[in-house]
């Protein structure tokens, strides 16, 4: 009679515990706080993320005339980025999305839990929840910021598959627009102890003749802890900065 529990018990747990909680136990961890690491030939990660940009389709060519960027080669002094506007009337600390948020120069964490994976950026401490449970996309919620993220375990990756963006931001600091159809894939892949590498793929047909690719680069940063940053009192942060840098007595 015991053996006959214990299988039945053992059978119950085979049934309750999903594939994709047993995949998440045995995933590896990519948890901890990381920052962006670029080489002399990889400075274009500064503000985009191809050396040579996809083609651009007749509809972006008429979306990015409005783009006013303060970085590229386009960059004017009047810019009015969404996220970081330099005119005296325009607003903004607006969501910088998804990819462009990689592009700003601060770190992010990641928790990693049994069906979810959490992101937390430093910038404004935006958020990403990466839903590894097997649910499908969300289709009901519309078009939003940092859009609507699931993923799977590939072996020792992690697919992050993203859609339901609006067209508000920009996909990357130089003003390059995308539509609405944007399709972000994103390859988790902890090379070693120290290092993740994230396989960036971007597809916008509306937008773009063909998609971009990218390959970007984290170090891990032990004894880091995600600070508070503000983008409407950037101004203080700049303070808290200065006084990080400042040798200790």
């Amino acid at each position: 009679m015991r053996h006959c529990a214990s299988f039945l018990s053992a059978a119950l747990f085979a049934v309750l515990v999903s594939p994709f909680m047993l995949q998440a136990q045995l995933a590896p961890d990519l948890s901890g706080v990381w920052s962006m690491r670029s080489t002399p030939a990889t400075r274009y990660l500064g503000s985009t993320f191809m050396a040579q940009t996809p083609t651009m389709t007749p509809w972006a060519v008429e979306k990015i005339k409005g783009n006013k960027p303060s970085f590229g080669p386009n960059g004017v002094a009047d810019s009015n980025d969404p996220v970081n506007p330099t005119t005296g009337d325009a607003i903004g600390c607006f969501p910088p999305g998804v990819p462009r948020i990689y592009l700003h120069p601060f770190p992010m964490e990641i928790i990693q839990t049994p069906g979810r994976v959490l992101m937390i950026y430093e910038f404004n401490h935006f958020v990403r929840q990466i839903f590894t449970d097997g649910r499908k996309h969300n289709t009901d919620l519309g078009p939003t910021w940092m859009g609507d993220s699931i993923g799977k375990w590939e072996g020792d990756t992690l697919v992050a598959d993203t859609i339901g963006f609006n067209d508000k931001t920009w996909l990357d600091r130089m003003g390059h627009p995308h539509s609405e159809d944007m399709h972000v894939v994103e390859r988790f892949h902890r090379v070693d102890a120290n290092t993740l590498k994230i396989d960036l793929t971007i597809e916008d047909p509306k937008a773009y003749t063909k998609p971009w690719t990218s390959e970007l680069t984290f170090q891990l940063r032990k004894g880091w802890n995600i600070t508070e940053m503000v983008c409407e009192d950037n101004a203080t942060f700049n303070e808290f900065l200065k006084t990080e840098e400042r040798p200790a007595k």
